[in-house]
């Protein structure tokens, strides 16, 4: 099984880094393959909505995103962190996931999500919610943790302090990986669940 791991700070080993490695540790003790990319600190443009993934089935822009997509189709598990700037996810982040689940047409249906907010102190909820609705929209099922997902942390290294937020993290990871294992044997025995032909209702005519 594969999990990737996306960070969106731009700081490299920081303590967006550490809280990823601490989920890392443990999908090694549960034989679960794990990658870890490092986005933000790249010229991540936002999408144009300019449509040319429908025909393309990849993003106009060839970058990171493009790169991404493939890690994604084949994981079985996403978990995307960020830094908390002004409240809310690293911008240049939210520009990635935006193209990456708008561009990729795969079926995301039953993958297993998670976020992961760090900050110096407040805003982590906000940026969890913020994060969860990339899952929310496709059939992702969320993981959870013991608290919402945060550690806290200004300078380079202080979320080893964080021993209840490192913790979180551990325990996700577990939840993670019992749930991405449990997924797989149902769709052995089930399969996935049954789809219906979309319905979209718009709302000006």
């Amino acid at each position: 099984m594969k999990v990737l791991m996306i960070n969106g700070s731009p700081r490299i080993n920081g303590n967006t880094s550490l809280a990823l490695k601490e989920m890392e540790q443990i999908f090694v003790q549960n034989g679960i393959e794990s990658e870890i990319v490092q986005i933000g600190n790249k010229p991540i443009r936002g999408c144009i909505a300019c449509g040319s993934c429908a025909g393309r089935g990849r993003c106009v822009f060839d970058d990171e995103v493009n790169q991404l997509a493939p890690k994604f189709e084949a994981a079985d598990g996403l978990v995307i962190a960020s830094p908390v700037y002004y409240a809310s996810a690293n911008a240049t982040l939210i520009a990635c996931l935006d193209r990456l689940f708008y561009s990729t047409s795969f079926d995301k249906t039953m993958k297993v999500g998670a976020s992961v907010a760090v900050a110096r102190r407040g805003g982590c909820s906000a940026t969890f919610d913020e994060l969860n609705k990339y899952f929310t929209i496709c059939g992702m099922p969320v993981a959870s943790s013991q608290y919402w997902n945060s550690v806290h942390g200004r300078a380079a290294g202080e979320a080893v302090q964080d021993d209840e937020g490192l913790q979180t993290m551990r325990v996700l990871a577990r939840n993670m990986a019992f749930l991405m294992k449990s997924i797989a044997l149902g769709k052995e025995q089930f399969g996935l669940p049954e789809t219906e032909e979309r319905v979209y209702t718009h709302y000006i005519h």
